[in-house]
């Protein structure tokens, strides 16, 4: 029986074990592109519009030629087709990766966006606050660069890889990336976020963060809560100091962080937000 999901490759529906790319391609060479990872509840991509926003400026900072079929709708409607042909339509995580097609460091075929969809089932464990708290650790292996790109989810991933490969070596649920400053930036598969006494911070993107979907959500919710909460740079002394860690990405909404490095945290905060903003979302 062939368990192989259904994948969207510009505009065709194939089997994904399906060889796509030559050994030329610019995403394969050099990461030359991004992706977007979506969450589909009971048929409706969450918080699209944060999405397919991100989407489309990344697509014109990174000098993609945009084509005028190839806007939301067009990509919403591939989005929930794979996502129905595989049977994920009720709870699934969606990929998109764009990726500029052959040719080398100078020279492009064209600035094209080629892209795949991909979706895969997620349980409903994953619609609620994690019971046990993370485990998590700074990874000083890695330094995350800090320029206009850097709030990208770009496929050049590697920075994130390491990190990941470090967190499993050491048994940890999840790794912190620092800049070069030595201050935070997000972790390999998140925003970060504390609290310290009584304030809400989160990394500013100018400290080197994925402009996460669920952190812009999630600030202005907080705003409109009238919650105290900063965009601004977090030092490792300040995630010592906080009373709460928490992450933050589109697929898990918020997770607790219950231990960093050798001190404890609450999970206060983290609960009411998950209640109050991002368990409706879902419904």
């Amino acid at each position: 029986m062939n368990t192989t999901n259904i994948i969207c490759f510009n505009g065709n529906f194939i089997d994904e074990q399906i060889p796509l790319v030559t050994a030329n391609n610019r995403g394969l060479r050099y990461g030359d592109g991004f992706f977007e990872t979506m969450k589909i509840v009971h048929g409706k991509i969450i918080l699209k519009e944060l999405h397919f926003e991100r989407l489309f400026s990344s697509l014109q900072q990174l000098q993609f030629e945009q084509q005028p079929f190839f806007n939301t709708a067009f990509l919403e409607e591939k989005i929930l087709t794979v996502a129905s042909k595989n049977n994920h339509i009720n709870y699934a995580r969606v990929r998109v990766n764009i990726f500029r097609s052959d040719g080398d460091l100078y020279n492009a075929e064209n600035y094209l966006p080629n892209y795949i969809i991909q979706t895969s089932a997620i349980d409903f464990s994953q619609h609620q606050l994690n019971k046990e708290g993370l485990i998590i650790d700074i990874c000083k292996d890695v330094r995350k660069t800090v320029d206009k790109y850097s709030h990208i989810k770009s496929n050049n991933y590697l920075p994130y890889t390491m990190a990941a490969l470090w967190a499993k070596q050491h048994n940890l649920n999840d790794a912190i990336i620092i800049n070069a400053n030595n201050q935070i930036a997000d972790t390999t598969i998140a925003n970060i976020w504390i609290v310290k006494n009584g304030i809400v911070q989160t990394p500013a993107l100018t400290e080197g963060c994925i402009n996460g979907v669920m952190r812009k959500y999630l600030l202005s919710c907080l705003k409109k809560e009238s919650i105290t909460v900063q965009e601004t740079a977090i030092t490792i002394e300040d995630l010592a100091q906080a009373q709460e860690i928490f992450l933050t990405n589109a697929i898990a909404g918020i997770k607790w962080v219950k231990q960093c490095g050798k001190n404890f945290y609450d999970k206060q905060l983290a609960s009411f937000l998950m209640k109050k903003f991002i368990l409706p979302l879902w419904k």
